[in-house]
């Protein structure tokens, strides 16, 4: 077991958040962006700002942060300049794993050879890449990556039933909190990973996948830096929700390097017992129940969470001195997105909104949490 002594500059973390580049007058997502959008972003963020497989997305990657409150205040303050930026040229941004308006067969992808050989390989799959989601960062100071991940992989529903934000694709209702990970699915190589006995095994997998390409699975050691990358969740809408669920990982990996006797107990449905979580994440988000492999029951999302603050308690004590935790509770008691999206498109509807007015009304609200200073083209 490491010191219970956890050093607040230890476990650094990053995050990558994905968004939608809309047309502020229709609303639609834009299929075709300025040059000037391009370099402008570039010139005032450097690398902190990149652009996606389609021309309608936009991401933003952070630095190195070692508090909750430093990560906050930057994403916060990168969120504004693109949105600035943005709204000068009659653009805006929109923080949700999908967007409402979008179609699909009206994106453009990104003019770049990496792009192109991704549209030429995958054909519709690619095209239908109409998605944004959230990544995060921990870096792992001292013991196997890929362990580690093996043992955190039951976790992964919860973190996509806190996050859902994709309850619409290509202008209709899904019936789900989260569609991303459906679309997801088409993709090979993506999804819930296998367990691997440790990183020659998992380095031996990656060399004989060396010329299928690149792994986008739920959960990875990052081929970039000495991190555990976390993949599964949606764009989050709100950034305080980015924030707790970026800590609430990070504390997690604390806990259980901390801890090496957790997460070590599986067997052969495992794996299977977590893909059915996931199902019942993107269907019901945070009214899932979840099957608890060994406690021989189901737990809710707000029992989970319960179970994950007091594995972590030691943790965050160090890790969250800001309480950006906290946030989670207002996830649970409020809902994600996913919620507010459904909730204000059923409210236009029962107004007497057709369908298309009540999802422009949706991308209004998606405008104005995403960034607060957004003000859609024709609102006050």
């Amino acid at each position: 077991m490491m010191d219970d002594a956890i050093a607040p500059e230890a476990f650094t973390f990053g995050i990558e958040e994905e968004f939608f580049l809309i047309d502020r007058r229709t609303r639609h997502a834009a299929p075709r962006v300025p040059k000037r959008f391009v370099k402008t972003c570039q010139s005032r963020f450097g690398e902190n700002v990149t652009f996606e497989l389609q021309q309608n997305q936009v991401e933003i990657v952070s630095p190195i942060f070692t508090t909750s409150e430093q990560a906050r205040e930057e994403m916060t303050r990168l969120r504004a300049g693109v949105a600035d930026i943005a709204q000068s040229m009659g653009l805006g941004i929109v923080a949700a794993g999908t967007h409402p308006l979008a179609n699909w067969r009206r994106q453009r992808h990104t003019e770049k050879p990496r792009y192109t050989r991704l549209i030429e390989t995958f054909q519709m799959i690619g095209r239908r890449d109409v998605m944004c989601g959230l990544h995060i960062h921990v870096a792992v100071p001292a013991g196997d990556r890929v362990a580690l991940m093996n043992r955190l992989m039951p976790w992964l529903p919860l973190f996509l039933a806190l996050s859902t934000s994709s309850p619409f694709w290509n202008l209709g209702r899904t019936g789900l909190l989260c569609y991303r990970q459906s679309a997801i699915d088409e993709w090979p190589r993506a999804g819930i990973p296998d367990f691997f006995n440790d990183h020659a095994d998992y380095d031996a997998f990656i060399a004989r996948l060396a010329r299928a390409g690149e792994l986008w699975w739920a959960i990875r050691p990052s081929p970039t830096y000495p991190t555990l990358e976390l993949r599964i969740c949606d764009a989050c809408t709100q950034v305080d929700h980015t924030i707790a669920i970026a800590t609430l990982f990070r504390c997690l990996v604390s806990a259980y390097l901390r801890r090496p006797e957790l997460g070590v107990k599986r067997s052969t449905a495992t794996r299977r017992l977590i893909e059915e979580n996931r199902w019942r994440a993107q269907r019901h988000g945070i009214e899932a129940r979840f099957i608890d492999e060994f406690g021989d029951r189901e737990v809710s999302v707000p029992e989970l969470v319960a179970e994950a603050m007091e594995l972590i308690a030691l943790d965050a004590r160090t890790l969250d001195p800001d309480g950006a935790l906290g946030t989670l509770s207002s996830i649970l008691a409020r809902g994600t997105s996913a919620h507010a999206q459904l909730a204000c498109y059923d409210a236009q509807r029962s107004a007497g909104a057709d369908r298309v007015q009540a999802l422009r009304a949706v991308v209004d609200w998606l405008t104005r949490t995403t960034c607060p200073q957004q003000i859609p083209q024709g609102q006050t």
